[in-house]
């Protein structure tokens, strides 16, 4: 399975959050909208990074006093881990581990077309198992000709 393949069953609907707001308001974002990390933009809409829980619990931690006015572009990750929409799960699954994050950026030509995250990739690799398994107890069971 192919990172579009994800994309089309789960959508391309990706949440944004310009990098002037303040992590209050990135935290009201991520909790409304029930996801795991924000695709941080300017005022042109051009990525600049992305914002996961664990970089507010790092403002937190480096800078309490300060966290009411504290602004996302202080905090995102500016670099981002991307993958292209041709790349297998597997592929995904490997960068994901290697680099301890939990969601990548597909883009094609410099344009956003989703974003997945290791529970997109860990349901594909089951549906992946899941169909193999099939298909071997189907042969053992001597469903297709020899």
């Amino acid at each position: 399975m192919k990172a579009k393949e994800i994309l089309a069953i789960k959508g391309s609907r990706v949440i944004t959050i310009h990098q002037d707001n303040t992590l209050l308001e990135a935290i009201s974002i991520f909790f409304i909208n029930k996801v795991g990390s924000l695709i941080v933009v300017d005022e042109h809409d051009h990525i600049k990074g992305i914002l996961a829980p664990n970089d507010i619990l790092k403002a937190v931690h480096t800078d309490l006093d300060n966290i009411r006015q504290a602004k996302v572009n202080q905090f995102m990750s500016k670099e981002l881990i991307v993958a292209k929409k041709e790349d297998d799960v597997d592929y995904l699954q490997a960068i994901m581990t290697e680099n301890r994050v939990r969601h990548i950026p597909i883009l094609e030509k410099g344009k956003l077309l989703g974003l997945v995250s290791i529970g997109d990739v860990v349901k594909a690799q089951i549906k992946k198992m899941d169909v193999e398994n099939q298909y071997l107890k189907e042969y053992i069971e001597g469903k297709y000709p020899a």
